[in-house]
């Protein structure tokens, strides 16, 4: 009773009801006596039906009416549920019916399946209950993989390997592999297949892919036999697609692209995973390009991880609009089946890099409301709960920011200073959930202090927002170390920017200003998708100008700042000159806007330079409502906002 109680709930101590204590006499041999023509009724009426169709629960009650000891009932009755769910209630409910039919299918027809190759003719003769085996199992073990039930799925693949098929059209050996990958920084106590260290794990995690490769190669000569001579290869790209997700993880990025190439030549890549890798890489148009190729391609019950990364991008290249957009889609798409939390953490994101910070807030609470099941994918919830409250400091430090730049007289403000010290406390609080967060993550140092890894939900300036109220020298360290040791060319100024970063937290300025001008000189990148690692650096620039009283130099790089990264510019605490020019209606309504205008921690002078941006703005009135458009021009480039 309690491995039953286990494998459906995932606890050895629940109270059983009269239902699933039927279920136990089934199994134990109450029902024992085979009903041959009851059998081959339902048999006969199967045909023609499967498990997928609309009436396969009706099906699945007359079956176990007609023979309860029968595994096809609750095959039909199992796998529709599962089909059908996409949530915890719905896959806990289809456990109870697919465990009944594993183990009545292994009762009845386990000797089946251990004879199954014994001959082609054997082979083609039992071919139909092969495939009910191979798609219950795959059901069941689907089930507990969504319920973040590990100890069963191992369960459920211990009990198929044992039958030891040459062929494995359910790849036990590929699986067993993710199992451990997905889980690599749980320990035994939380999973007791599992070892005690990330290392550990993935080290078992490698083997398995090697241990399916050395199969395939095995059982080679009968199975091209059987199944011709390209079947090999179909097999292989299965453990490829594997070997490229742990050696990508594992750093071993030539690897990696070794077996994604692979894969594009045996036609079964997954363009979203090697978009991940070249994300990594830094190649951040190339990414793009992979991800897209996957947007509509993927099932709408599992997590489409390209909706999560393509905004993610347009964010790095200041593309905030094109993030907010995509992440709506997926939205609408997806409804409130798996994924739509992580699509809002996406929309979260956008929003909160446009500027749009009440936007934000109220989607960073839907998604940390909504209970997301984490389908297709190897993201966890851990990962889903640490990126929510790392994006939340971000916003909280933003509105306090934005408190500043709105009133730039705020010190003397009773209101803005009660604002500015409720949001302290707030932060205060959030950086203390998170540091807790961070010191139970094992990988830490692979998925959130190694910038960009592919397993990573975070972006580089939110990793940034974490570190930076930390140990300045602790951080200084490690990126100086990184920068010698890591083989990312292309993220290697990212490591500077960092450590140039946590030089000026811990108070060295001047160096810091040094390192931010050389990273200036040197650097060579791709403008149209680097606009908020040039964001940050002219940032930087800035500040260290400030700092050293160079007016001119400061302007310029806040200019230039302006004309990359608009939407920073609220919450960098710089001022920007500018020079304002109004035409259109002009009453106490639109007197008052400019009040507040002015206000604003914007330097408004009358005489401008070659980068001094333009802003005009024409007032319209139509009936009670006014219209403004607002028309900015810069030495570098013009945009136009309504």
């Amino acid at each position: 009773m309690k491995n039953l109680a286990k494998h459906i709930f995932g606890k050895t101590d629940f109270k059983f009801t009269g239902f699933l204590l039927l279920l136990i006499l089934i199994s134990s041999g109450t029902y024992a006596q085979l009903n041959s023509a009851a059998r081959y009724e339902v048999d006969a009426k199967r045909i023609g039906i499967t498990p997928f169709d609309k009436d396969a629960i009706p099906r699945s009650r007359e079956f176990i009416r007609l023979d309860p000891s029968y595994y096809v009932g609750y095959m039909f009755e199992g796998i529709y549920k599962a089909e059908k769910s996409s949530d915890v209630l719905g896959y806990r409910n289809a456990i109870p019916s697919l465990y009944q039919s594993f183990n009545l299918f292994e009762k009845d027809y386990g000797k089946n399946l251990k004879e199954l190759y014994s001959s082609p003719q054997y082979y083609f003769q039992n071919i139909t209950r092969y495939i009910d085996y191979l798609q219950i199992a795959s059901s069941l073990r689907d089930c507990y993989n969504n319920l973040e039930m590990s100890d069963s799925v191992m369960w459920v693949l211990d009990r198929v390997e044992r039958y030891h098929f040459p062929k494995e059209h359910f790849p036990v050996t590929t699986l067993k592999a993710r199992t451990y990958h997905r889980n690599r920084f749980f320990t035994s106590s939380k999973f007791a297949f599992l070892k005690n260290t990330v290392a550990e794990n993935e080290k078992i995690a490698f083997q398995y892919c090697y241990d399916a490769l050395g199969k395939i190669a095995h059982y080679k000569p009968v199975n091209d036999l059987w199944f011709g001579p390209s079947q090999a290869e179909v097999d292989k790209q299965s453990v490829y697609h594997y070997l490229a997700l742990l050696h990508s993880y594992n750093k071993n990025y030539d690897s990696s692209e070794y077996y994604y190439e692979k894969m594009v030549d045996g036609g079964a890549i997954s363009w979203n995973n090697y978009g991940n890798l070249k994300h990594e890489l830094g190649s951040f148009a190339l990414a793009k390009e992979f991800f897209n190729r996957d947007r509509y391609t993927t099932n709408q019950k599992t997590l489409r991880e390209p909706y999560y990364y393509i905004p993610m991008l347009d964010v790095y290249a200041g593309r905030t609009k094109e993030a907010i957009s995509t992440s709506k889609e997926a939205i609408d798409y997806s409804g409130s089946t798996p994924g739509f939390g992580w699509y809002n953490i996406s929309l979260g994101r956008s929003y909160l890099y446009d500027g749009q910070l009440d936007s934000a807030d109220y989607v960073l609470n839907k998604a940390a409301n909504f209970r997301e099941i984490h389908i297709g994918t190897t993201l966890t919830q851990q990962q889903y709960d640490f990126t929510i409250n790392l994006l939340k400091l971000q916003l909280t430090e933003k509105k306090i920011n934005l408190q500043k730049f709105i009133n730039k007289g705020w010190w003397y403000s009773p209101s803005s200073l009660y604002k500015i010290a409720s949001l302290k406390i707030e932060k205060f609080l959030l950086e203390y959930v998170l540091i807790n967060q961070l010191t139970a993550n094992p990988e830490r140092d692979r998925v959130v202090y190694d910038l960009f890894c592919s397993e990573c939900t975070t972006t580089f300036d939110e990793a940034l927002y974490l570190i930076k109220d930390f140990s300045p020298s602790y951080f200084i360290k490690k990126y100086e170390e990184y920068q010698r040791t890591d083989p990312r060319k292309e993220i290697t100024r990212y490591f500077k920017l960092f450590t140039h970063e946590m030089e000026w937290a811990k108070g060295d300025e001047s160096k810091a200003l040094t390192g931010y001008e050389q990273l200036m000189k040197e650097t060579l990148l791709d403008t149209a998708n680097e606009k908020l690692f040039l964001g940050r650096l002219y940032e930087g620039l800035c500040n260290g100008y400030k700092e050293n009283g160079n007016e001119g130099k400061y302007d310029y790089f806040a200019s230039n700042l302006y004309d990359r990264y608009p939407q920073l510019i609220p919450f960098s605490n710089l001022q920007v000159k500018m020079n304002l020019n109004t035409s259109g209606v002009n009453d106490k309504i639109t007197e008052a806007v400019l009040k507040d205008l002015k206000r604003c921690n914007i330097k408004w002078i009358k005489n401008t330079g070659p980068t001094t941006p333009v802003v005009n703005i024409n007032f319209i009135k139509k009936g009670a409502h006014y219209e403004a458009t607002i028309y900015v021009k810069t030495g570098l480039n013009t945009t136009a906002l309504n």
